[in-house]
């Protein structure tokens, strides 16, 4: 008797087109187990079984393309609560515009609204993290290179 396999999950793609949606990405893929969804603005949605593939670490900064900007939230430090810029998608964050480069903004700097603090590299699209606000950077809560989720505080703007 053959096993039989599940349907593919339609909620699931209908949450990652919203995602596409609301975070201005062209392209999102999930895996589970042996099964991988690849949503794409471009194309149709493409669902596959096939094994993990290795992770792949992008060279270079392409083209950085606008993102969203961060919402606000309160974190806790300290005695005070603080307003942080939060990551507006999963990914990769990166301080500066390439490798070695000057970073786009350092504890002390201010910024003005609008302003590039930050990329976050995501299915291997360059974002560009606008500042949701004029003020000073007090804290960098996030490393070069790191990985961050939806909604992680990365920078403090006072």
């Amino acid at each position: 008797m053959a096993d039989k396999k599940p349907g593919i999950d339609q909620a699931l793609i209908r949450d990652l087109a919203n995602i596409l949606k609301d975070t201005d990405l062209t392209e999102i893929e999930v895996e589970q187990d042996d099964l991988r969804i690849r949503v794409s603005r471009n194309g149709t949605p493409v669902a596959m079984s096939m094994p993990a593939m290795p992770a792949y670490q992008a060279p270079a900064f392409a083209a950085a393309q606008p993102a969203p900007a961060a919402a606000p939230v309160a974190v806790e430090g300290g005695h005070n609560a603080k307003n942080a810029v939060t990551a507006p998608m999963v990914g990769t964050a990166y301080l500066a515009p390439a490798p070695g480069a000057r970073p786009f903004i350092e504890v002390g700097a201010t910024v003005k609204e609008g302003q590039t603090i930050l990329i976050i590299e995501a299915m291997k699209t360059m974002n560009q993290i606008p500042a949701p606000r004029s003020g000073k950077v007090t804290e960098i809560l996030v490393q070069d290179a790191a990985p961050v989720e939806y909604g992680e505080p990365l920078i403090v703007i006072e």
